[in-house]
C-alpha cells in the first residue's frame, strides 16, 4: 500500500495552462504591434519631410495631422504591450496558485506518513516479537516508511523550488507591468498632446480660412522680436519670475562647461519641470526609494546645508518611487556621482568593485569630496554643488546629457541621450519611450528657434 502511495506521489499531474492558447494570442499581439510601429515609423517620415519644405498652411497642417496620427499609434502601441504583460502575469499566478496547492498535499502526505514512521519507529523489538510480527516483516515496513519519505522529502523540495522559480518570475514580470503602468498613465499626456495639436489645427483654419496668403499673414504676426523674447516669463525656484534670458543663460553657462546645445538641455528641464516651475509634492520620508535614495538624501541635504524635510521632492507615482530634487529631477542616488559624494567604506560613489551588497552600499555613511564634484569643477565653483540651485541642476542636466552621448551634437544622439535621461540605456531603444525623446526634441527646437531670433540668426 505505502508504495503505491509513493508512486502516485511521485507522478505529478501536468499543470493545465493552455501553453498553445496564451502562445497564440500573444504571436497575435507582437504581430499587431509590429504593423502599428511601422506606422509610427511611417509617420515620422512624413513629419521629417514636411519640415523641410517652406512655410505653408498645407504643410503645417499636414505636420499636424502626422502629429495626431503618430500620437494616436503610440497609444495602441503601449496599450498592445499592456495587454501582452497582463497575460504573462496571470498565466504566473495561475501556476503559483497550482503549485500551492500541491505543495499543501504534499506537506498533508508527508505528515500522514511521519505519523505512521513514528510509531513504528517507537516499537521494540521485543513488543514486535510478542505481537506474532515476522521481525523481517517489520524491518521491510520500516524500509517502506523510509522510502516513502524520501520519496515526499524529494517531491516537496522539487514543487518548493518550483515555486520560488515562478515567484522570481512573477516579481520580474510585476516589474515590467510597472513600467507599463506609468506608461498608461503617460497615455493621458499623450491625449493631451493629441488634443492641444487639434486645437491648433483648428484655430489655424478657423482664422485663414484655409487660405494661404492669410496664413503666411498669420505666421508673421506670431514671430516673435527678442524684445518680447526676454521679457518671456518662467517659473523657476526661488523666484517668481526669471525672463527668458536669465533662463538661456543658465543654459548656455552649462553647455560651455559640459559640450550640450543649451536648447537641448532647456528642453529636458521644460520636459521634467517646466524649468522649475513643478519641484514635486512629496517628502523625502514617504515618497524616495527606502533602500537606495533616503538613505543617501539627508546626507546630501548636510553639504548644501538644507535641513530634509525643507525641500520638495517628487511624489511617488503609483508605478514606482518619487524622492527626485530640484529642476533637473535627479535621483539622490544617481546625483552622488555628479555632486561630489563617496560611500565611506568603498570609496567610490557607484559600487564599481562590487564590494557590497547594493543596500549595504547605500546605506553609507556618505562624505562629501570636491574633488570628486563633478558639478562643481565644470562651473570652477567654490561651493557644494546643491541639486536644487537653478546653475548646478542645468548644469547637472547637461553633464548627464553629455554623458548619455548628446555632446555628439546631432539631433539623433540628442534624442537618444533624452530617452536615455528618461529610460536609462537599456529601455532607450523600446519604441513605448519615444514619446520622451520627441517631446524633448520639440521643445528644444521651440527654444532653439526663440534663441536664433535673439541672436538675429
Amino acid at each position: 500500500m505505502y508504495k503505491a502511495i509513493v508512486f502516485g506521489l511521485l507522478f505529478l499531474v501536468p499543470l493545465t495552462l493552455q501553453a498553445d492558447v496564451v502562445a497564440e494570442r500573444r504571436a497575435a499581439l507582437e504581430a499587431e504591434l509590429v504593423v502599428i510601429e511601422q506606422q509610427i515609423a511611417q509617420q515620422q517620415v512624413l513629419l521629417d519631410d514636411k519640415s523641410r519644405e517652406r512655410t505653408s498652411l498645407e504643410r503645417d497642417v499636414a505636420i499636424l495631422d502626422a502629429q495626431i496620427r503618430k500620437s494616436e499609434l503610440q497609444i495602441q502601441a503601449r496599450t498592445i504591450a499592456i495587454r501582452k504583460l497582463n497575460s504573462g502575469i496571470s498565466q504566473k499566478q495561475e501556476t503559483i496558485g497550482e503549485l500551492g496547492a500541491k505543495i499543501v498535499r504534499e506537506k498533508d502526505s508527508l505528515a500522514q506518513i511521519l505519523r505512521k514512521t513514528d510509531r513504528v519507529g517507537g516499537v521494540t523489538l521485543i513488543e514486535v516479537v510478542l505481537s506474532r510480527q515476522n521481525v523481517s516483516e517489520f524491518f521491510g515496513d520500516l524500509d517502506t516508511f523510509s522510502d516513502i519519505k524520501l520519496a515526499l522529502s524529494v517531491s516537496f523540495e522539487d514543487l518548493e523550488d518550483a515555486q520560488v522559480q515562478t515567484e522570481e518570475e512573477k516579481v520580474v514580470l510585476t516589474d515590467r507591468r510597472s513600467d507599463e503602468l506609468e506608461l498608461k498613465q503617460l497615455q493621458e499626456l499623450e491625449r493631451q498632446k493629441i488634443a492641444g495639436f487639434k486645437a491648433e489645427k483648428k484655430e489655424i483654419l478657423d482664422v485663414t480660412k484655409g487660405e494661404e496668403e492669410a496664413y503666411l499673414t498669420l505666421v508673421n504676426t506670431i514671430k516673435k522680436s527678442a524684445a518680447e523674447i526676454r521679457s518671456e516669463l518662467f517659473s523657476l525656484r526661488d523666484s517668481a519670475a526669471i525672463p527668458f534670458g536669465e533662463a538661456l543663460e543658465l543654459a548656455e553657462k552649462a553647455g560651455s562647461a559640459v559640450g550640450v546645445r543649451p536648447a537641448v538641455i532647456l528642453g529636458v528641464l521644460k520636459q521634467e519641470t517646466r524649468l522649475g516651475e513643478f519641484l514635486g509634492t512629496g517628502n523625502w520620508l514617504t515618497d524616495a526609494h527606502p533602500t537606495r535614495d533616503r538613505p543617501v538624501f539627508p546626507y546630501i541635504m548636510a553639504a548644501v546645508g538644507l535641513s530634509p524635510d525643507s525641500v520638495p521632492v517628487s511624489k511617488a507615482p503609483s508605478y514606482g518611487w518619487g524622492g527626485a530634487m530640484g529642476p533637473s529631477q535627479f535621483i539622490p542616488s544617481t546625483w552622488v556621482c555628479y555632486g561630489g559624494f563617496i560611500n565611506v567604506n568603498t570609496g567610490d560613489c557607484n559600487n564599481s568593485r562590487r564590494s557590497m551588497t547594493w543596500d549595504d552600499f547605500w546605506q553609507g555613511p556618505w562624505e562629501y569630496k570636491a574633488d570628486k564634484d563633478r558639478i562643481r569643477k565644470a562651473l570652477n565653483s567654490g561651493v557644494v554643488s546643491n541639486p536644487y540651485n537653478n546653475q548646478h541642476a542645468f548644469t547637472a542636466t547637461g553633464m548627464l546629457m553629455a554623458d548619455n552621448g548628446a555632446d555628439a551634437g546631432t539631433w539623433a544622439s540628442e534624442r537618444m541621450a533624452a530617452l536615455r535621461y528618461f529610460a536609462g540605456w537599456t529601455n532607450a531603444k523600446k519604441p513605448q519611450y519615444a514619446f520622451y525623446g520627441d517631446s524633448v526634441m520639440e521643445h528644444a527646437d521651440f527654444f532653439q528657434e526663440q534663441i536664433d531670433i535673439l541672436y538675429g540668426g
